[in-house]
């Protein structure tokens, strides 16, 4: 039955993507929120997908935790689930970016759509220019009204599992002072890493507190956003953690 699900999932998403994508390409000379607001009917489909063909339902936890203006979310990153359903946490009429690799800007369809919206790019093999670049292109996009959204340990991690927390989303926030909403889920458990068959179930999205970035160094921001990321993993899936008790 679950692949049965995803099969037809990936029959009705992959053309929407498609659909999508080439629409954003085209329209490039359209204004950048008109953009936004037209994706915000592909995240619609694909929410709908989620639900009613997946059977994947989630919940959303410690929204009043989210700061009115636009700040900096480090999440936890387990599947593809999220990097459509996070973009719903920012408050309404406002939008959100993602730091991502540049490689990802050519991929066919998805990637077109991930430029038109100008998505935060940067070279990974570049080192600290790297970071020079999440800086330069996210002052750019907070003092446009953009939330920004990072997965600091760079890629998806398997439920229970943990990488090292990279700087770039500390680092911005560091040198802007925006403010960093840690952000916590157990999408991974309904949809594995890498996995083409997706399981029906419930997602926990868990929003902390928000930490005030003033005077903090990128590593104190880090120590603290991961502290309670992981923290709140445990609670959310303890059995995936020998040390939760």
């Amino acid at each position: 039955m679950n692949l049965l699900r995803s099969s037809l999932f990936m029959l009705v998403a992959v053309p929407w993507t498609m659909l999508f994508g080439t629409a954003l390409l085209v329209a490039g000379m359209v204004p950048l929120l008109a953009r936004f607001r037209a994706v915000w009917y592909y995240r619609r489909g694909l929410m709908w997908m989620f639900r009613h063909i997946l059977g994947i339902t989630h919940e959303v936890r410690g929204r009043e935790n989210l700061p009115a203006e636009p700040a900096i979310v480090l999440a936890k990153h387990q599947s593809a689930w999220e990097t459509v359903a996070l973009q719903d946490l920012v408050p309404e009429r406002t939008y959100c970016v993602f730091v991502l690799k540049k490689e990802l800007m050519r991929l066919p369809f998805f990637g077109w759509g991930l430029a038109a919206l100008q998505m935060i790019s940067i070279d990974r093999a570049a080192g600290r220019e790297a970071l020079n670049q999440v800086v330069e292109q996210g002052a750019d996009r907070l003092a446009r009204g953009f939330w920004i959204i990072v997965f600091p340990e760079g890629t998806r991690v398997a439920p229970g599992q943990t990488r090292r927390y990279k700087q770039g989303g500390a680092y911005l926030a560091a040198q802007t002072g925006a403010k960093v909403v840690p952000v916590a889920h157990n999408a991974g458990e309904c949809w594995p890493r890498n996995a083409f068959v997706k399981h029906p179930g419930h997602v926990v999205v868990s929003i902390g507190p928000a930490i005030d970035t003033a005077g903090l160094s990128q590593d104190e921001i880090n120590l603290r956003a991961e502290a309670w990321i992981e923290g709140e993993m445990r609670r959310l899936s303890p059995h995936r953690y020998p040390d939760a008790a």
